[in-house]
């Protein structure tokens, strides 16, 4: 749908602007469905002889040098494009830091003269540099926000109207109230010595910050419309050159001083992280920590209201291109996935070309009508499911993929056909996703009945403390006693209608606790099955019995409730430790065999001590390793490997008939886990150990350096996750507490990175993170 509406942008101001004949326009269609490339090409061709093009130095094409192939060349584009496209490019991946002209203008709004500093600076020099650029860099902020509004705001109102004002200078004399008395309360605390209340001052004041999301929202519009205004009346443009003159000497226009606001309330959680690097205080430097933590849960808030603002602009343009839509959009959650595909249904059995969009809680199946749809079919996802049907594909013939959207009564259902097993994948997923997100997992856990729900006022989470983010739906709520929650949290809220604890430190999990349950049900002997079928949540559990759990084959489930003439069951997966309900039949009856023979392996070394394993590691290349039984334990086992220069040692560990070396991930046998990591570094969860299981010990020496695996991503260091975090599409991360992420991208969408885990690529926010952990599991 975007795609298609900036495509008719293009064209239109190619014709409007640049003057091209629509002679010499080709369709959207043209380029969305690469129908005709060439046509494509020879707009692309004509816009560069324009005049504004050749005089801005654009180099023309075709020149007469040039050969023009026939039409041949772009034959068959349309077919490729849906084969050659990877499942999870980002097709709109950052071009450049939109943000990076504002924030230039912030440093030069903020530089200060340089203080002589001495020849070796101290932790504690450093410490007070960092308290001094707080204040100095406040001090100079709330200054630009008393410009703002002294030199532009007031002398305007004499040329704008009120609306103008309102639209161009928007909350602006709320923040300079809040940072006037922000400033007095920051200089009072570091009056005293090392400044022992600051952290109180930041987490005081992070609820009256969030008028920056309204701010931050609307400065873009703000700019924009400032523009239209001084292009349409030339005294307004003179008034403007005037007050910058006054304010700073004409460095700086209002439009520059406009985006500082939204620099500065991303700024305080780096200017904090800053100062705690250099405390050495242990007190001191928790308690700024907790400032810390406000500034990047602030940071993320400010980010989502902008973010969500954008969507809701989105959703209008859907609202107003559907006809006969008599309801808004946004009470259905946000937009998952729009596009072309082909249905049949009940009372239809003929396939239909439609156009559909699917949200969170809704699907609209549309018939398109050039530049508009006419609605056919809303269908409320709450009472569907959805079933893979994969009996009729054939790879080489299109609008054969498709799967089934089922009523839960079985009146009314329907079959949606895809161009591509690719296309009918993304479109899965994001149903799985849009079910999960109104059924999500713990949703009725300690009693609660959580559903989807839009906050009007600032809410933060009963479990966590954080805020929850955004201008809608914005997290859930409990039916029966209201409490709010990030869908993450839902199993931690305290029970239903009590007054619990203080949840705010079960960030951390109780693994103590996790223990004692697990040798508990060991004790009680409940029977283990072995998933012989993979289920990742489709279909869905029926009613409201609990949430669904995740199957892989192989994965070993220890039942919890199940019975004979019941088709659901509800088990612990003791791969990943999650519970859930899952189909009984993708699952068989556990059996345990007969003991590897690991002495058949090049690199079991049987029971020897760490010395033993260092000897024989010292002198062997980099990547060498060995398993071994250890020996005041023969049911334990440990890995040895020779990595820079050192031997490394790492325990594995056992229960359950399973083998791991870290919490997140539990292999059946021995051999299993080697190989995994023999593909997959081991950096994943050793931050300082970046190889994998390269050359078993008993193999002949090499000498030849290992390459990195062909097609390798590129990644700019790791970070850990500090809280559980749920995706709300499929171009975001899901990520658990404890979770090493590998950093592809931090020049995204503001407050948040790019990241791999587990092989899954997507984005995640930032302050839910640390970065460059670099700790042993």
């Amino acid at each position: 749908f975007l795609c298609l509406k900036n495509i008719r942008t293009f064209l239109s101001t190619c014709y409007e602007k640049f003057g091209l004949k629509r002679s010499e326009l080709f369709e959207a269609f043209d380029l969305f469905d690469v129908q005709d490339f060439g046509k494509v090409i020879c707009t692309l061709s004509a816009l560069s002889w324009t005049p504004i093009a050749q005089n801005k130095g654009i180099m023309p094409f075709p020149t007469e040098e040039d050969s023009v192939g026939d039409e041949d060349i772009y034959s068959g584009l349309s077919d490729q494009i849906d084969d050659t496209v990877e499942e999870d490019e980002d097709l709109y991946d950052c071009v450049e830091n939109e943000e990076a002209e504002g924030d230039e203008i912030y440093e030069d709004l903020m530089r200060s003269e340089p203080v002589p500093m001495p020849p070796k600076m101290t932790e504690y020099d450093k410490r007070c540099c960092c308290l001094r650029e707080i204040q100095q860099t406040e001090e100079k902020y709330t200054d630009t926000l008393g410009s703002i509004q002294q030199h532009f705001m007031k002398p305007l109102q004499r040329f704008l109207k009120p609306q103008d004002i309102e639209i161009i200078f928007i909350n602006i004399e709320d923040l300079l109230l809040v940072h006037t008395h922000f400033l007095k309360e920051m200089k009072e605390a570091l009056a005293s010595p090392s400044a022992p209340t600051l952290y109180q001052v930041f987490i005081k004041y992070k609820e009256r910050f969030l008028v920056y999301g309204r701010y931050c929202s609307q400065v873009e519009s703000a700019s924009k419309h400032l523009d239209r205004v001084a292009t349409a009346r030339e005294d307004v443009q003179m008034k403007l050159e005037e007050c910058s003159q006054r304010a700073n000497n004409g460095r700086f226009t209002l439009r520059d001083l406009l985006m500082v606001p939204m620099q500065r309330v991303l700024k305080y959680h780096l200017l904090l992280q800053e100062l705690v690097k250099h405390t050495q205080d242990t007190m001191e430097k928790e308690n700024l920590r907790l400032a810390l933590d406000a500034m990047r849960d602030l940071a993320q808030c400010v980010n989502e209201v902008k973010r969500d603002n954008e969507t809701l602009r989105q959703i209008t343009n859907f609202q107003l291109s559907i006809e006969n839509l008599d309801q808004s959009l946004a009470h259905y959650g946000r937009p998952k996935i729009d596009g072309e595909l082909k249905i049949t249904s009940v009372e239809r059995r003929s396939k239909m070309d439609r156009y559909a969009f699917l949200l969170d809680k809704a699907l609209l199946i549309c018939k398109r009508r050039g530049d508009s749809y006419d609605l056919k079919d809303f269908v409320n996802l709450h009472s569907f499911q959805v079933r893979d049907d994969s009996s009729g594909e054939r790879d080489n013939k299109k609008w054969t993929h498709m799967f089934l959207l089922i009523e839960d009564q079985g009146a009314q259902g329907y079959e949606l056909f895809f161009k591509t097993r690719e296309l009918k994948k993304k479109w899965m997923e994001q149903f799985e996703m849009a079910i999960s997100n109104i059924y999500p997992e713990n949703a009725t856990a300690n009693g609660h009945d959580f559903q989807m729900f839009s906050f009007e006022d600032t809410t933060s989470c009963k479990a966590c403390q954080m805020l929850l983010r955004g201008t809608f739906y914005q997290g859930y709520r409990c039916q029966r006693c209201r409490a709010p929650a990030h869908k993450e949290c839902l199993g931690r809220v305290p029970p239903c209608g009590r007054h619990g604890q203080d949840f705010a430190g079960t960030m951390k999990k109780d693994k103590t606790h996790r223990r004692a349950q697990d040798k508990k049900r060991n004790e009680l002997g409940l029977p283990k099955m072995e998933v012989c079928q993979e289920y990742y949540g489709l279909p869905p559990p029926p009613g409201a019995i609990g949430p669904f759990l995740r199957l892989s084959p192989g994965d070993i489930v220890e039942l919890t409730k199940a019975e004979a003439e019941q088709n659901w069951w509800e088990g612990r997966n003791t791969s990943t430790n999650e519970v859930g309900w899952f189909p009984c039949n993708r699952v068989k009856p556990y059996v345990h065999g007969p003991p590897q023979d690991l002495s058949v392996h090049l690199w079991y070394a049987g029971p020897m001590e760490r010395a033993g394993a260092e000897s024989i590691l010292t002198n062997r290349s980099d990547g060498t390793f060995l398993v071994r039984q250890r020996v005041k334990d023969a049911a334990e086992f440990a890995i040895s490997i020779k990595y820079n220069v050192e031997v490394k040692h790492i325990k594995i560990m056992t229960g359950e008939g399973l083998y791991r070396i870290t919490e997140k991930k539990a292999f059946r046998g021995l051999t299993e886990l080697v190989e995994f990591y023999q593909q997959n570094s081991l950096k994943d969860c050793f931050k300082s150990l970046d190889t994998t299981l390269q050359f078993p010990f008993k193999e002949p020496e090499r000498r030849a350096i290992s390459k990195p695996p062909a097609g390798s991503t590129k990644y700019f260091g790791t970070a850990k996750a500090r809280y559980d975090f749920c995706a709300r599409d499929r171009s975001e991360l899901s990520l658990k507490e404890g979770d090493i992420i590998k950093i592809l991208n931090k020049k995204g969408q503001q407050g948040w990175w790019r990241g791999e885990i587990y092989g899954r690529v997507g984005w995640f926010p930032s302050n839910y993170v640390e970065e460059d952990y670099s700790e042993y599991c």
